[in-house]
Formats: structure tokens, C-alpha cells, sequence
């Protein structure tokens, strides 16, 4: 039989940045909103896999969210820095309008950059699809047929659905990914470890206040 192995990704709760770009900047997240906390708790499995990024504001969300399951914490979660978000290299820390204002006809309608096209001291889009692929790779194998929740960012969420679908990396982009919202991706494992995964998406960046209403 074959080996399903469920992600639950979650997006950060919001940043506020004052409009910057902060990518892998290591800001703090507003955790207040308490509803969607408890939308999130109310759907997410039991004793699944806690990942996170190396990046405060995913930890805090993780936090959060048991903390409305009445948890105190689910151990130590995994810290993954190949799920942190975009790192935009000498565009961090500026404005966002004024840096789409200086790309022209550069700017991608629905990020920052191109796909392809690394920021100077940053990486690409397709940079990240890259090592995402790797990390989900090889947490699916460490952890196979297990529940994972993965308290991500925008970026890193669009780039697993890259990796699912098979996208290029540029069709990615055009995901709308909310804040707090939830992405269902299962990983399905061929039994004799010889084919490709094959992948199935339920729901893309679902809003889980639905669920506390």
C-alpha cells in the first residue's frame, strides 16, 4: 500500500512592518486575533508533527494555536531553516512601494522579483522552491505516513504547491496565501520507494475562522 504522509501548512500569523519588506528579517508576529487560533485548533489533527522555521513569528503562531487547544507546547517542534520565507537580500528593511516603483517593468505582478531573479546579497523565488522541495523531501521519508503541520511563510507555502503540482515556479507566485490560513497537501509514497511521489491538494489557503463562527 501506499505511504500518505499529510502536510497542514499554515502560514505565520500578520507582521507588523510598517510596510517593509521583511523576509527573512526576524519579526515578531501579532498574535491577537484569538478566532483564528481557534479555528485552526478545532481542525488540525491530534499528535501530528510540529515544524517550524528558524524565524520567531512561526513559533509564536505554533504557540498560539496550542495555546487554543489548551496545550502548553508540543515539546521542542523541528526547526527547519530550508522553510523560512524568501530571503530578499538588500531589498529587506526598505519600503515595498518604493521598491516596486524602482523595478518597472522588472516588478512580478504578484511578488517582489521574477522568479529567477535573486535580489544582490538575497536568492530567487526558484532559489527557495529548491530547497523547500529538499526539506519536504526528506521530512515526508523521516516522518512518513505521519501528520506534519508546517508553520510557515507566504513563500514557502507557494513553493510547496510548486513542488505538488508541478508549476514552474513563476505560476506559483499567482497563489494567494493569507495570514493564519491553511494549506492541505498529502505526499503520497509509491510502496516500493522506486516512482515519484505522487501528490494530492485539499484545500489552498483555506480562512479556519470559518470554523469558530
Amino acid at each position: 500500500m501506499p505511504t500518505t504522509t499529510r502536510w497542514w501548512w499554515i502560514r505565520h500569523a500578520p507582521v507588523p512592518a510598517d510596510g517593509r519588506i521583511y523576509g527573512q528579517m526576524d519579526l515578531p508576529a501579532d498574535v491577537g486575533e484569538e478566532a483564528v487560533f481557534a479555528g485552526l485548533a478545532s481542525i488540525l489533527p491530534d499528535n501530528p508533527v510540529w515544524v517550524v522555521s528558524q524565524l520567531q513569528r512561526t513559533h509564536q503562531t505554533a504557540g498560539a494555536i496550542l495555546a487554543a487547544r489548551g496545550q502548553a507546547g508540543p515539546g521542542e517542534p523541528v526547526v527547519v531553516t530550508d522553510l523560512a520565507e524568501q530571503h530578499f537580500g538588500n531589498l529587506q528593511g526598505r519600503p515595498r512601494d518604493e521598491v516596486m516603483a524602482e523595478q518597472g517593468t522588472a516588478w512580478n505582478r504578484f511578488w517582489l522579483t521574477p522568479a529567477d531573479r535573486a535580489p544582490e546579497g538575497g536568492e530567487s523565488f526558484t532559489d527557495l522552491v529548491r530547497r523547500v522541495e529538499r526539506a519536504v523531501e526528506s521530512l515526508s521519508q523521516a516522518h512518513a505516513g505521519r501528520d506534519i503541520v508546517a508553520v510557515a511563510h507566504g513563500g514557502t507555502i507557494r513553493a510547496a504547491l510548486a513542488q505538488a503540482l508541478g508549476l514552474a515556479p513563476e505560476r506559483a507566485l499567482a497563489f494567494v496565501i493569507d495570514n493564519c490560513s491553511l494549506t492541505r497537501i498529502d505526499h503520497i509514497a509509491a510502496p516500493d520507494g522506486e516512482e515519484p511521489p505522487a501528490w494530492r491538494v485539499h484545500a489552498v489557503n483555506y480562512d479556519a475562522r470559518r470554523q469558530a463562527r
